[in-house]
């Protein structure tokens, strides 16, 4: 078994609890589905928003998604890039799997598909 990490990045309506906490659960949650993660196969979350989202703290949604208190969770802010994409969730998840890098899917929603010109996708997400 491999630590391999799955990235993705999602847009974000607005700066408020509500809007950054559905959006990460929404991203958590295709990432996790898409590559049929386990709760228990996550060795660490990594959350990053640009610094126009500071409402709350995107782990939070770990929480409310009725994970385990026992996942490592970091929050932090993107580098203050001119032209980056504004209101921006990225999350880097950590887990131990059997697949090869080639078998990891990235997933990006909402305008930070655009940050992925190049992805193949074969992944549908599920709304």
């Amino acid at each position: 078994m491999q630590c391999r990490g799955i990235r993705g990045a999602i847009t974000v309506s607005a700066n408020n609890k509500e809007s950054i906490l559905a959006a990460t659960e929404e991203l958590l949650v295709e990432m996790t589905q898409a590559n049929s993660v386990k709760i228990d196969d996550i060795a660490a979350i990594f959350f990053s928003t640009t610094s126009d989202l500071n409402a709350e703290f995107p782990a939070v949604a770990t929480r409310e998604l009725g994970w385990t208190q026992h996942l490592a969770l970091l929050c932090g802010h993107e580098m203050n890039v001119p032209n980056d994409l504004p209101r921006c969730l990225r999350i880097l998840m950590l887990v131990n799997t059997e697949k090869g890098p080639e078998e990891i899917i990235h997933i990006y929603l909402g305008e930070a598909k655009r940050l992925r010109k190049k992805a193949t996708v074969s992944y549908k997400p599920s709304h």
